[in-house]
């Protein structure tokens, strides 16, 4: 895929996950995606609405605002040919969220050539992924561990 339809598809989702309902409900908002769709920032304001019982950021929230980056990434970074999918997610709570707090996300060289290799006969992959949730002041808030699925589409594998 070309450089500038990258970006273009990178602008797009941006606009696409800021005007997504869900998470305008929950206070969140992309604030970055690189043209090469290579990382992405996500940061998710406290407002009454998504502020727990006990007045920190409430956990759901925190979750869901990490929830679609590595797939929807991926899926940009290696095209049409793979399948990419969310398969298992879990979310260490280290302290409490009392103001915005940010994600950062990355992918280099190293995992794509990974999936490409492990997925060239048709196998499929399950990369496991991690990205920390951090306040203004970078206190870890949450660690989330994210497994995803990937797999190269019947009709663009080797033959064996």
């Amino acid at each position: 895929m070309s450089d500038r339809k990258l970006a273009r598809r990178a602008r797009m989702l941006r606009f696409g996950l800021n005007i997504y309902p869900p998470y305008i409900g929950a206070g969140v908002s992309v604030q970055h995606i690189s043209p090469d769709c290579r990382e992405a920032r996500v940061k998710m304001v406290m407002r009454w609405y998504n502020r727990n019982f006990v007045g920190t950021q409430f956990g759901g929230s925190l979750y869901s605002m990490v929830d679609p980056f590595y797939m929807l990434l991926l899926m940009q970074l290696l095209g049409n040919d793979y399948i990419v999918w969310d398969k298992a997610a879990s979310i260490d709570f280290v302290s409490p969220g009392k103001g915005p707090v940010f994600a950062d996300f990355r992918i280099d060289d190293a995992l794509l050539e990974t999936i490409r290799a492990r997925t060239a006969n048709g196998d499929k992959y399950l990369p496991e992924l991690q990205v920390d949730i951090r306040d203004a002041a970078g206190t870890l808030v949450a660690s989330v561990n994210k497994t995803l699925y990937v797999r190269l589409k019947p009709r663009a594998r080797q033959a064996s």
